[in-house]
């Protein structure tokens, strides 16, 4: 029964809408936007969408030498799509000089063609293609270059890069092996310690985040389409072993002779900061208010904070004290 009567009094209420003005004019409009609408569709069924891409996205070569690259297209939903032409631009880095300027082709449905890359000078730059319409995608059709002067000078620079982060690595242990052969920490800053492994451990947040978690690297290129990122292995090794060192370091404060030296209370307020906003942004990136990448920027922030000050209250104790002993040099040497 109250099926019967719900049933009843809609169609009440239909039979009235339609004797109102308003069903009359919604009534006479409504056949032209339903053929509008169905002819939109029929478009979006008969339209050809590509997709264009490129064999290799890195391409490294040398100033006297040419290299190439492949660019692809793949099968198109319409079997008689029509030759797409293709044009490039040169963006990021040395946009103007670095390369020859590259000629727009032609690409048909399922086929590939060799694109030349001719330098001029060492740099670097990214070709990117450009389709003519929206149609085309491209997102994923670009090529980051670039040009050497010399394969030698370019593994000179890797080395040196190696052994800095090996300097930086081992920099840690002067320090603890004074401490231990003292046994005293008199003269180590406990401020700079503090602040040491609070900065080396949000460093590592946001180095392994990005290395491990596949969420986060597809936030990153979504943000930078052409980027890479810029996290390698060592970067995420290098802030696990310097929490480890500190975390050694600050055992070795508990164990071995100190004095009266404590955490200075302006630290302990500066740290209780930084503790207030990592929760707050920690609590906003959990209830998705902000996003996950911008949450390890930040900590990133406050590890570059940190560096730029970390070094001033050890500096003011040795001039305070007008002595350098218990406080290892070869932290900064290294």
């Amino acid at each position: 029964m109250l099926v019967y009567h719900t049933v009843t009094a809609v169609s009440k209420v239909l039979s009235v809408c339609k004797r109102t003005l308003v069903w009359r004019i919604v009534r006479r409009n409504m056949k032209p936007y339903m053929l509008t609408l169905t002819f939109l569709c029929l478009i979006g069924a008969y339209s050809s969408f590509s997709i264009i891409s490129v064999s290799e996205q890195d391409l490294a070569l040398l100033t006297k030498e040419n290299s190439s690259f492949i660019l692809l297209r793949g099968p198109d939903d319409d079997s008689g799509a029509d030759d797409i032409e293709i044009s490039f631009n040169f963006t990021n880095g040395n946009s103007n000089n670095l390369l020859e300027p590259i000629e727009p082709v032609k690409i048909g449905p399922n086929s590939n063609i060799t694109v030349s890359v001719v330098p001029r000078q060492a740099g670097h730059v990214d070709i990117v293609a450009v389709a003519p319409n929206n149609e085309t995608d491209t997102g994923n059709a670009f090529v980051r270059v670039v040009v050497m002067k010399s394969h030698t000078v370019e593994l000179i620079s890797t080395i040196i890069g190696w052994i800095y982060f090996a300097a930086w690595s081992v920099s840690f242990y002067p320090q603890i092996v004074d401490n231990f052969r003292r046994k005293s920490v008199i003269g180590l800053n406990f401020d700079f310690l503090a602040l040491n492994i609070v900065g080396f451990s949000l460093y590592g947040c946001y180095n392994i985040a990005l290395f491990w978690i596949a969420s986060i690297q597809d936030d990153y290129l979504s943000r930078h389409p052409r980027g890479v990122i810029p996290v390698q292995p060592n970067d995420v090794f290098f802030p696990i072993h310097a929490v480890f060192a500190c975390a050694v370091t600050i055992v070795q404060c508990f164990m071995f002779e100190r004095g009266n030296q404590a955490v200075a209370k302006w630290c302990w307020a500066l740290l209780g900061g930084i503790a207030i906003f990592v929760t707050v942004i920690l609590i906003l990136s959990f209830t998705h208010v902000l996003p996950w990448l911008d949450f390890l920027q930040y900590c990133s922030y406050v590890k570059l904070g940190i560096t730029l000050i970390k070094y001033i209250p050890q500096a003011y104790m040795n001039f305070r004290r007008k002595s350098t002993v218990g406080w290892s040099i070869g932290n900064v040497l290294l």
